[in-house]
C-alpha cells in the first residue's frame, strides 16, 4: 500500500519527513569515516609510517575504482523517487533491475582489469618503494570487493528513492562495524597490517551484500511480480538513465581527482605529511558524511516532490535541507576550533605526523561550514536528476579553480597552499550550484 506521510498544509511534518530521512542516513554515513578513522588510527599505531602511506595510496585507488561509478547510488535515487512520487510500480522494478545488471557488469569488468590498473596507478603516483610494496598488497585483496561494492551502490540508492533510510542504514552499519571489528581482530589479534585491512573490507562487503538482498526479498518481493524481461532494455529508459549518469559520472571523476591529486601531491611532499594529510582528510570526511545525510533526504524528497508534480513541496524540502546542512557545518567548524589539535592524537602518536598536522588545522576548521553548500546543493539536484549544472560546476571548480590555485598557492605558501586551493575548489562548487538553484530548481515547473 502507497502512504503519503507528509501533510501538505504542515511545514512541520515536511521539517520531521526530513529528519526522518536524514538521521538514519547521518548515522549510517558516519559509520563511513569512522571505519577510515579506524583503520587510520590503528594503521598509524604501527610500527612504520609507511603502512599509513600505503594505506592513503590504497584507498585513493579504490576512491577512483569506486567513486567513480558513484552514479550507481546517487542516479538509481532521483530515478527511483520520481517513480516513487508517480506511484509507477513496474517502472520502480525495472529501475532496480536495470542498474544491478548495470553494477555486476561493471564490477566484473573491473576484475578482468585489476592488474593493469594496480600497475597505472602506482607509475602516476610519486611514491616511496615501501609504501608501493605495501599497497599492492593491499589491492590485490580489496580489489575482490568490485562486484558487491557496486552491488551495494545500486541497492542503497534504489532504497532511498523508496524514502526508505532504515535498511541502507542497517547495512552500512552492519558492514563498517564487522570491518572494524575484523580489522582490529587481524591487526592485533594476528598480528598483520594493511592486509588484514583489506581482508576485513573484503569479508565485511560480502556479508552487507547479503543482508541487502535479505532484506529486499523480505520487504519488497511484491515488486518482482512487476519485472519484464522485454523491458529491461527499454531504450527510452536506458537513454535517460545514462544521460543523467553521464553527468553524475563526469561530476565524480573530477571530484575524485581532486581528492586524488592531493594525496599524490601529499605523497611527493613526503610519508610524514601524507600521512598528518591523511589524518586531515578523515576529519573533512567525518563531516562531510554527515551533512550528506541531509543530502540524500534532498535527494529522496526533491525526487518525489517533483514526481509527483508537488513544487511548493518541493521547494520547501530545498529551503529546509539547506538549514540543516548550514547548521551541521557551522557545529563542525566549532567542534574543530575547540578539539581539533586534541582529536589528532587518537589517529597518531608520532610527534613530527601531529607536528605537521598542526600548522595547518586551520583549513580543516574552517571546512565544513565552507563544504555544507556544495554538498546539499548536490543532494537536491541529484533528486531533480537536472544533473547538468553539477557536471559543470565540478568541472570548473577542478580545472578553472582547484588547480591554478595549487600551482600559484603551493609556489608561495607551500603545503598551505595544497589546502587552500582544496577550500577553494569547496567554495565555488557551493556558489556555482546556488546561481544555478532558481532556474533549474526553484522556479522551474
Amino acid at each position: 500500500m502507497w502512504q503519503n506521510p507528509i501533510n501538505n498544509s504542515s511545514l512541520t511534518l515536511l521539517n520531521k519527513n526530513i529528519l526522518r530521512l536524514a538521521v538514519p542516513n547521518i548515522i549510517s554515513n558516519l559509520s563511513v569515516p569512522l571505519l577510515g578513522a579506524v583503520d587510520t588510527a590503528l594503521v598509524g599505531h604501527l610500527d612504520h609510517v609507511y603502512y599509513l602511506g600505503a594505506l592513503a595510496v590504497g584507498s585513493m585507488i579504490f576512491n577512483f575504482i569506486f567513486w567513480g561509478f558513484g552514479f550507481l547510488r546517487m542516479g538509481t535515487t532521483g530515478l527511483t523517487a520520481q517513480e516513487y512520487g508517480r506511484r509507477n510500480r513496474k517502472e520502480i522494478m525495472m529501475t532496480f533491475t536495470r542498474v544491478q545488471a548495470i553494477a555486476l557488469g561493471i564490477g566484473f569488468a573491473i576484475l578482468l582489469l585489476q592488474k593493469p590498473i594496480i600497475e597505472l596507478s602506482l607509475a602516476i603516483i610519486e611514491s616511496s618503494d615501501e609504501v608501493a610494496n605495501y599497497t599492492r598488497v593491499y589491492y590485490d585483496i580489496r580489489i575482490l570487493t568490485a562486484p558487491a561494492v557496486l552491488s551495494l551502490y545500486g541497492i542503497i540508492g534504489w532504497f532511498l528513492g523508496m524514502q526508505n533510510a532504515k535498511y541502507p542504514m542497517l547495512i552500512t552499519i552492519v558492514l563498517n562495524v564487522l570491518n572494524i571489528v575484523l580489522n582490529i581482530t587481524f591487526i592485533y589479534g594476528f598480528g598483520m597490517h594493511v592486509d588484514g585491512v583489506a581482508y576485513g573490507t573484503l569479508i565485511s562487503t560480502y556479508a552487507a551484500l547479503a543482508l541487502a538482498v535479505f532484506l529486499i526479498l523480505k520487504q519488497y518481493n511484491r515488486y518482482f511480480s512487476h519485472f519484464l524481461f522485454s523491458d529491461l532494455l527499454n531504450s527510452a529508459k536506458l537513454k535517460l538513465y545514462f544521460a543523467v549518469n553521464r553527468d553524475i559520472f563526469i561530476r565524480t571523476l573530477c571530484l575524485i581527482f581532486t581528492f586524488s591529486f592531493f594525496t599524490a601531491v601529499s605523497a611527493a611532499y613526503g610519508d610524514n605529511i601524507l600521512a598528518a594529510n591523511t589524518i586531515l582528510l578523515q576529519f573533512w570526511f567525518i563531516v562531510s558524511y554527515g551533512i550528506d545525510g541531509f543530502a540524500y533526504a534532498a535527494e529522496s524528497l526533491v525526487g518525489r516532490f517533483k514526481g509527483s508534480g508537488n513544487h511548493n513541496k518541493l521547494k520547501q524540502a530545498v529551503f529546509y535541507s539547506i538549514g540543516w546542512g548550514l547548521f551541521l557545518g557551522l557545529a563542525g567548524t566549532f567542534t574543530y576550533l575547540l578539539i581539533g589539535s586534541q582529536l589528532l592524537h587518537i589517529f597518531t602518536n608520532d610527534p613530527g605526523v601531529i607536528e605537521i598536522a598542526e600548522t595547518v588545522l586551520f583549513w580543516t576548521i574552517l571546512a565544513p561550514f565552507v563544504s555544507s553548500f556544495c554538498y546539499i546543493f548536490d543532494g537536491v539536484f541529484t533528486g531533480a536528476t537536472e544533473t547538468q549544472p553539477m557536471r559543470n560546476t565540478m568541472v570548473a571548480s577542478t580545472f578553472l579553480i582547484f588547480l591554478p590555485a595549487y600551482y600559484a598557492g603551493s609556489t608561495m605558501f607551500g603545503i598551505h597552499g595544497l589546502w587552500l586551493a582544496m577550500i577553494l575548489f569547496m567554495i565555488t562548487r557551493g556558489v556555482a550550484l546556488g546561481l544555478y538553484l532558481p532556474g533549474r530548481i526553484l522556479n522551474k515547473v
